[in-house]
């Protein structure tokens, strides 16, 4: 079985987070969405309301799962049993940055990342983007899917 993990904080999860799992269906069996929690930082959502808000929109994908975490990304990858680590990038920072994380975790645990590249019409849309609009009272809905 080919279970990848799609690992992050997703404060919130948007449009761009989610067409990356809709292009990553087809090529794994099950895709394990990981909510990271980090009591350093000061989420704008809760982990549950991030997880509703998940799972609303994959309510109709089986391969889908929806989980907190709270270890290193490698040993919650190890603990649901994934082989493959799935990961979005919206510019050359991001890849750069990407691909450090992905040579120390295959040095770490031998686990693959597959990354994916965001759709032009997604680059520009970030988490933290979407969390400022929502700060000053701005409409989010365009971010968010459906």
């Amino acid at each position: 079985m080919r279970t990848a993990i799609f690992p992050g904080s997703f404060d919130p999860f948007t449009i761009g987070h989610y067409d990356i799992v809709q292009r990553a269906l087809p090529l794994f069996d099950e895709i394990v969405i990981g909510v990271g929690i980090n009591a350093q930082k000061r989420p704008l959502f809760s982990p549950e309301e991030r997880i509703e808000a998940i799972k609303k929109a994959f309510r109709d994908e089986p391969k889908v799962r929806v989980m907190t975490y709270e270890t290193l990304t490698v040993d919650f990858a190890h603990e649901v049993g994934a082989t493959f680590m799935l990961r979005g990038v919206r510019s050359t920072v991001d890849f750069e940055y990407e691909k450090a994380f992905a040579e120390a975790n295959k040095q770490l645990s031998g686990i693959e990342t597959v990354l994916l590249l965001t759709k032009p019409e997604y680059e520009h849309i970030s988490s933290s983007l979407v969390r400022d609009l929502y700060s000053y009272g701005k409409d989010i809905t365009p971010y968010l899917p459906k």
